[in-house]
């Protein structure tokens, strides 16, 4: 499959040990917890890492929620995770699989949610990113592209994103009153420091940037719904500067392409023991 096959991909269905695990063991919660439940997209269902127990899902046992799971000793977990989710898919059935929300019950006691980068179709622009990266590579033709008119695109998609997350955490408040609720944000993906690695990832030289500010301000837009809807925000982005898919097998914690560690511009097992330990150290508070 091309790279740009494979960009388009990776957060839209499942793909199929790792590399080095995260910097340390996650630390384990004061005291267990009752019933957990994750929700969440491919950035949560540990898309491509092995084993897979979900094939329509892509969903792993070595995902943050399995670690996060055995290390607040959870009674019951229920993992909903699934690649290609949206929020849609929060009160809306996703194939086969059922609405993510009916996971939660009223004695819940902990909830992560994972979701986003689907409502602002990141395989899409990732993949034209691509394609315009071949025509122009040393410019920045996919943030003209998706400016190209005096409006920020993607910017707009941000924001119509904020209230279907602000929706998706007032139900859940709904549903389980009790629980305490993360919302997890995404990591780096492409250097933090701007750089190219076009022999690796070949986007235009002056995208990786900009493709970088974009992640930065999903994020930022996530924060805030956290804060302003009772949940806490879990930064990703910031522990994972550094492993990049630009970096090589053994410091990344985002694979490049499709590998045996993970699906394409994917966490792999040590990104996702990282986001575990976010978690955890939340939890923990």
């Amino acid at each position: 499959m091309g790279v740009a096959a494979v960009m388009a991909a990776a957060l839209v269905q499942p793909a199929t040990a790792g590399p080095a695990l995260g910097r340390h063991a996650p630390a384990a919660a004061k005291q267990a917890v009752g019933h957990y439940a994750a929700l969440g997209d491919s950035y949560s269902s540990g898309l491509g890492i092995p084993t897979e127990t979900n094939v329509n899902c892509g969903r792993s046992d070595h995902n943050y929620p399995t670690i996060v799971a055995t290390a607040v000793r959870a009674d019951e977990v229920t993992d909903v995770t699934c690649a290609g989710a949206d929020t849609r898919h929060m009160s809306g059935w996703q194939d086969s699989a059922p609405p993510q929300l009916d996971a939660l019950r009223t004695d819940t006691a902990l909830v992560t949610l994972g979701i986003g980068g689907n409502d602002l179709d990141l395989p899409g622009v990732i993949t034209r990113c691509v394609l315009l990266g071949y025509v122009n590579p040393q410019g920045a033709p996919c943030k003209s592209s998706y400016t190209l008119l005096g409006t920020d695109e993607i910017r707009s998609r941000i924001n119509a994103t904020a209230p279907k997350i602000a929706a998706a955490l007032q139900e859940i408040h709904a549903r389980s009153p009790q629980a305490k609720v993360m919302l997890v944000g995404y990591p780096v993906i492409f250097p933090d420091d701007g750089s190219a690695c076009r022999e690796t990832i070949p986007l235009a030289v002056g995208d990786f940037a900009w493709l970088r500010d974009k992640t930065k301000q999903f994020n930022a837009m996530l924060a805030q719904q956290a804060a302003v809807y009772g949940a806490t925000y879990i930064d990703t982005y910031g522990p994972s500067v550094g492993h990049d898919a630009c970096k090589p097998a053994g410091v990344r914690w985002i694979e490049p392409a499709d590998t045996e560690s993970a699906a394409g511009f994917h966490p792999n097992e040590a990104g996702h023991r990282s986001t575990a330990d976010a978690v955890l150290a939340a939890v923990s508070r």
